[in-house]
C-alpha cells in the first residue's frame, strides 16, 4: 500500500513534466529550442500566486467546476496500476466507476463554461459533450473484450503485474486495434491534434481551451493540473499495452515503464507536429474510427474463441 501511495504521488508530480515533453517535441520539429521541461511547473506556480477574477454573471458552479475536475482526475489515478504495481484502490467493477468519475469531471467543466453565459464557451461545451460520447462507446466495447478474457471489470486485472502480457497472449494481433483505439481516445479526451489544437487562440475552432477562457489564477491552475493528470492516466494505459512485459527487478520495471510512457508522449508530440487539426465535420469520423477498430477486435476475438 505504501508503494502504491508513493507511485500515486509520483504520478501527480510527474504529470506536468511529461506534458512538457510534447512541447519539446513540437519545438524540435519547428526548428526551435522550445520551453524548458519544467515550464508547466513554472506556469502552475505563477497561476497559484495570482488571484481569480469572477464575472458578476457567474454563480458558485463556475468556482466549483475547476475543483471537481481536478479532484476527479486525481482520484482516477488512485485506481491506476503504475509500472505494473497494484493501485491504491481496486474492486471488481471499478472501471465503470472510473468512467463515470471522468464523466463527472467533464460535466462540471461543461457546467462551469455554460455558467458564464458566453456563446463561445457554450459552443465549446457542446463540442466537449458531443465527441466524448463516441469515446465512451469505444471504451465499453473494449471493456467487453477485456471482460471476455479476464471475467472482471477491474483496471488492476488488465494492467497490473503480467496481466497486459496475458491480454496479448489471449487476444493476439487484434489487440493492436485496441492500442490504436486507446490512442485515438487519448487524443480526443485530452483535446489534442487532430481533434483539437491546444495552442490555437481562435475561439471558433477550439473545444477545451474555449471553455476555460474566463478562468484565471488558481482556478485555471486547477484545470491545467487536472488536464495533466488526465493525460497521464490515458498515456499510462497505452504505455502498459505497448510494453506489457514484466521484468524481474522492480527498478527495471519502473525504468521501462517510464521509457514506454515517454514514447507515448513523444508520439503525441510527433502527431501534433506532422498533422493539422481536422475540420469539425471530420472529427466525428476520426473518433468513430476508434469504435470501428474496437468493434472489429472484439468480433475477431469472439470468432477466434469459438
Amino acid at each position: 500500500m505504501t508503494k502504491s501511495i508513493l507511485l500515486w504521488a509520483l504520478a501527480i508530480l510527474l504529470a506536468p513534466f511529461f506534458s512538457a515533453v510534447i512541447l519539446k517535441v513540437k519545438a524540435f520539429f519547428g526548428g526551435r529550442k522550445g520551453s524548458p521541461l519544467l515550464i508547466n511547473y513554472y506556469t502552475l506556480i505563477k497561476l497559484f500566486k495570482k488571484g481569480s477574477v469572477y464575472s458578476t454573471s457567474t454563480t458558485f458552479l463556475f468556482k466549483l467546476g475547476p475543483m471537481v475536475s481536478l479532484c476527479a482526475a486525481i482520484t482516477v489515478l488512485m485506481f491506476l496500476p503504475i509500472a505494473g504495481q497494484p493501485p491504491i484502490f481496486s474492486f471488481n467493477g471499478d472501471i465503470i466507476f472510473i468512467l463515470y468519475l471522468l464523466g463527472l469531471g467533464r460535466f462540471f467543466t461543461i457546467v462551469a463554461a455554460m455558467d458564464t453565459a458566453s456563446p463561445f464557451e457554450g459552443m465549446g461545451a457542446a463540442r466537449e459533450a458531443y465527441f466524448p460520447i463516441i469515446c465512451e462507446a469505444t471504451m465499453f466495447m473494449i471493456l467487453i473484450l477485456f471482460y471476455i478474457f479476464t471475467g472482471k471489470l477491474q483496471l488492476a486485472a488488465y494492467f497490473s503485474g503480467g496481466h497486459p502480457l496475458g491480454l496479448w497472449q489471449a487476444a493476439g494481433s487484434p489487440l493492436l486495434f485496441v492500442v490504436i483505439s486507446f490512442f485515438i481516445i487519448l487524443l480526443t479526451e485530452n483535446s489534442r491534434v487532430p481533434v483539437d489544437d491546444p495552442a490555437t487562440h481562435l475561439e471558433l475552432t477550439m473545444i477545451h481551451e474555449v471553455m476555460v477562457l474566463d478562468h484565471s489564477g488558481p482556478d485555471l491552475g486547477f484545470i491545467e493540473m487536472g488536464s495533466f493528470c488526465k493525460l497521464f492516466f490515458y498515456s499510462t494505459i497505452v504505455a502498459s499495452l505497448i510494453f506489457p512485459f514484466e521484468l524481474r527487478h522492480p527498478a527495471l520495471n519502473m525504468g521501462m515503464f517510464f521509457v514506454a510512457l515517454l514514447f507515448v508522449y513523444v508520439a503525441i508530440g510527433v502527431m501534433e507536429s506532422v498533422m493539422a487539426r481536422y475540420r469539425m465535420d471530420r472529427v466525428p469520423k476520426f473518433v468513430l474510427t476508434s469504435f470501428a477498430l474496437a468493434f472489429f477486435a472484439t468480433i475477431i476475438t469472439l470468432e477466434f474463441v469459438k
